[in-house]
């Protein structure tokens, strides 16, 4: 059987430009995790090992019980801050997150409970727990493409903001960030993020 290609199935929602465009972000279901604070922090980095812990030991599942093998889905990101006056890059302590990985059809609820035992029983996640498993839906939103360090963000976020306004929306909910690259693996300047915002029609 071959290996289900999902983000090249999801199209534009994996696989944005460098110039900003609107996407209709469907209703979808995610491993999500919620926590605060910089993201090089323990509790960050926790949250994620235990994302892909479960996500990979999912994917497993899947296989061995018949199913599509596929690609596990990039690690994605919400953020924001209680006060956007105090929204700054350079000083994560007050960020708020949730950090989250995009599930096939095939996950259940079921499935990620019994999975989660399994996994409870090899590794030591202090995380694990604190993983759900739901629907988010985005609706439109507005997207684009950010090669470079995740420090070096803000001009292209300006950029998508100045997309958003010129066309005639407002931003709306929280920002959206989805790792196309691997920190670990590649070189900073060539990391690739998809940066999204949900928007409206202004009034």
């Amino acid at each position: 059987m071959s290996k289900l290609d999902l983000r090249k199935r999801l199209g534009p929602l994996y696989d944005a430009r460098s110039e900003p465009a609107l996407v209709e972000v469907p209703a979808m279901s995610y491993l999500m995790i919620d926590g605060s604070g910089d993201p090089n922090a323990e509790g960050y980095q926790q949250a994620t090992e235990a994302l892909f812990a479960l996500s990979y030991a999912l994917k497993f599942a899947i296989k061995k019980g018949g199913g599509p093998d596929y690609g596990v889905l990039p690690l994605e990101g919400l953020w924001w801050v209680d006060d956007l006056a105090a929204l700054d890059l350079q000083h994560r302590e007050n960020w708020r997150w949730t950090s989250m990985i995009m599930q096939p059809d095939q996950v259940t609820a079921e499935l990620v409970e019994r999975t989660r035992e399994e996994v409870r029983k090899k590794k030591q996640l202090p995380s694990l727990d604190r993983l759900r498993f739901e629907t988010f839906e985005e609706g439109l939103a507005a997207q684009v493409l950010h090669i470079g360090p995740y420090a070096d963000e803000r001009p292209t976020i300006e950029r998508l903001h100045r997309f958003v306004e010129d066309n005639g929306y407002e931003l709306r909910d929280k920002h959206h960030e989805i790792y196309l690259g691997d920190p670990r693996r590649a070189a900073p300047d060539r990391l690739r993020t998809i940066l999204r915002h949900p928007v409206r029609k202004r009034q």
